[in-house]
């Protein structure tokens, strides 16, 4: 453009110049005055000229921000090697777009589209490093290079929270100093934009940032050879979509050292599978990580993003996982100290389910996690006064090295005094010290887990089969919920789902099959989408309950007093949903008020107890209701 408005002034000299001439010389005046029109004319009929000609106006000499109207960077810039390709695909059409907000100053848009000749959609990120200005980049890059010499140390990446603090607030003063050395002006929001961006692309990892900010997502796959394959992710309401991220090697070897670190685990060609967490702020996720030579083509990462806030038994009922028939079972059974694994595929939200039925737990009793992973939402709990504690062994997949293993964490567990265990997932040998635990806990306390199988005998088949734990133990397991995702019939489509709830009866020796030892309480009814009650729980035939009821005054040899206390707690859970759903006001669907709810409910039934012997629901119930509608109020 420059050169356009350099043309121009020239051939206006060369035609005030003709003027003035005669002779040979206004000859070759005139030739050489065709030949600048010739290029002129060239030049202006060029697509950069015809776009740019409505800006020309305010153009001065030397700006060149007209060319931030004309074109978009089809990458990022380059204080960061991930490539983003800002342009969104031509053979597509639009299907949603929305904000992912981290802080007023650090916003993304998102964009769904869906393209012609393929199924998955294409999630499209526009982060704010792909709209900074040229005056921005050039003090980022500046900024970058000075940070880049800090080696940090590995103790520095233990407070990951406080270590990012100091850097943002290192990264604020540094690009206040060079704006202000380069004659650069910065607005504040600016300035704290920049800052984020910068910690983001130094001590944080990136664009996966982001990624995990967007509460829609729930996985995030970063597949070898890293450079050429794109990230893909899962969206809650979009499944499987392709991105326009493109990671690079050197990042990813950047965060694998991060991870290494943080975790204080090996990743290496002897130790080639980190397993780990992340936490930044409220972000809570999942890294598993495999390199060579397990991974031929080098690094790959499967992020699982949790929920910010833990999941709820109500929450599961909106979303229809389980309906409040199933929610009230479970809470009974929790309230009851049964023994629970929660069984499921990969990603059929097992950890999930597991982690709202620590909310059912009483806020009296102690709990103590086991975890390789951590995954459960002990700082939640913690935080809603959960009396709570927290063991991390080592991973099934490490042999050796300075944590300890899972069998002997769950022993510990035993000897840290009168406590409910839930063990993050059971995945090797650890199997047997959990049934030691049931065994020796039953009826103390509640003891649950997770566990990869599905079906209620699948588990069976895992736990003796593979893990080596005798049958005979396995009979103190008292409840299996199995969760699955189930498919539409195109096959595009999945919804998680809770399957169906069964009890493991005592008395079979060797097949519980054969011998009738699984009985189903509840089952999923693929007509109706929802769980639905046996004629085993209607009619008083679970031995489970039976057995915990003969242990309640008022409940021994009284089903439809038990009975009734699980429809009381259906109809409570149902309650809050419809309230939150009414209202708008679904704060009242998260964990905090989740758990005011659950000493409510326990406060008035015990004065219930009181006055009539059993918690009927015909008076509970109302009590309990007036005491939410004036919570609502508040």
């Amino acid at each position: 453009i420059a050169s356009y408005f350099e043309l121009k002034r020239i051939l206006i000299d060369a035609k005030i110049f003709f003027q003035r001439v005669i002779g040979d010389t206004k000859i070759d005046q005139g030739n050489y005055i065709r030949f600048l029109e010739k290029i002129f004319g060239i030049i202006e009929k060029t697509k950069i000229i015809q776009a740019a000609i409505p800006y020309f106006e305010n153009y001065r000499r030397g700006n060149r921000e007209i060319y931030s109207k004309l074109f978009q960077p089809d990458i990022i810039p380059n204080f960061t090697f991930t490539r983003l390709v800002s342009d969104l695909p031509t053979d597509s059409e639009m299907i949603d777009q929305y904000e992912v907000s981290i802080d007023e100053f650090d916003i993304s848009n998102v964009t769904i589209l869906k393209r012609k000749n393929e199924s998955k959609l294409f999630y499209h990120l526009s982060p704010p490093e792909s709209l900074l200005t040229e005056e921005e980049n050039y003090l980022m890059n500046l900024a970058k290079g000075v940070l880049i010499e800090h080696q940090p140390k590995a103790e520095e990446f233990t407070d990951v929270i406080r270590t990012r603090k100091v850097f943002f607030n290192v990264s604020k003063d540094l690009l206040r100093d060079l704006a202000q050395s380069k004659g650069i002006k910065l607005t504040y929001l600016s300035l704290m934009k920049l800052s984020a961006i910068l910690v983001r692309h130094t001590i944080g990892f990136g664009l996966i940032e982001i990624l995990l900010q967007d509460k829609n997502l729930q996985d995030v796959s970063l597949n070898a050879p890293i450079s050429q394959t794109p990230v893909y992710v899962r969206h809650q309401d979009y499944d499987e979509c392709n991105t326009n991220i493109l990671p690079s090697r050197e990042d990813s070897d950047s965060w694998a050292a991060k991870f290494r670190m943080i975790s204080g685990r090996p990743l290496d060609e002897a130790n080639p599978i980190l397993d780990t967490q992340l936490e930044i702020g409220k972000i809570r996720a999942r890294i598993a990580i495999i390199q060579e030579p397990l991974s031929p083509d080098g690094l790959a990462y499967s992020i699982r993003r949790h929920r910010e806030s833990p999941w709820t038994l109500p929450l599961f009922i909106k979303n229809k996982m389980l309906n409040p028939l199933g929610a009230g079972l479970l809470s009974f059974l929790v309230d009851g100290s049964r023994t629970l694994l929660i069984a499921g595929t990969r990603s059929s939200g097992k950890t999930s389910l597991l982690g709202s039925l620590m909310l059912e737990i009483n806020s009296k009793s102690r709990i103590i996690t086991v975890e390789d992973s951590l995954e459960l939402p002990v700082e939640a709990l913690r935080k809603l006064n959960y009396n709570i504690l927290r063991m991390k062994v080592r991973s099934a997949l490490l042999k050796s090295g300075a944590e300890v293993s899972a069998d002997d964490g769950i022993r510990t567990s035993l000897r840290l005094g009168d406590s409910s265990l839930i063990v993050g997932e059971v995945r090797s040998v650890e199997a047997k010290a959990l049934y030691e635990a049931m065994r020796v806990g039953a009826l103390a306390n509640v003891v649950a887990g997770t566990i990869h199988g599905a079906s209620p005998y699948g588990v069976f088949d895992r736990v003796v089969n593979d893990l080596g734990v005798p049958a005979t133990s396995f009979k103190a397991t008292d409840i299996i919920a199995v969760a699955n995702p189930i498919k539409s019939a195109d096959g595009l489509h999945s919804w998680r789902r809770l399957l169906e709830i069964s009890e493991v009866k005592k008395h079979w020796k060797e097949d519980p099959v054969r011998e009738k030892g699984f009985s189903d309480l509840m089952s999923y009814s693929v007509e109706k989408d929802e769980l639905e009650a046996s004629d085993a729980l209607i009619n008083g035939e679970s031995d489970v309950i039976k057995d915990l009821a003969s242990k309640v005054r008022g409940w021994a040899g009284n089903w439809d007093a038990v009975y009734d206390n699980i429809l009381l707690r259906a109809k409570v859970k149902n309650e809050i949903v419809n309230l939150a759903e009414l209202t708008g006001k679904k704060e009242i669907l998260e964990a905090e008020f989740n758990a005011i709810s659950n000493h409510q409910f326990h406060r008035i039934s015990d004065e219930v107890i009181e006055e009539a012997g059993l918690p009927m629901s015909d008076k509970v119930f109302p009590r309990w209701q007036k005491w939410l509608n004036s919570e609502i109020k508040k």
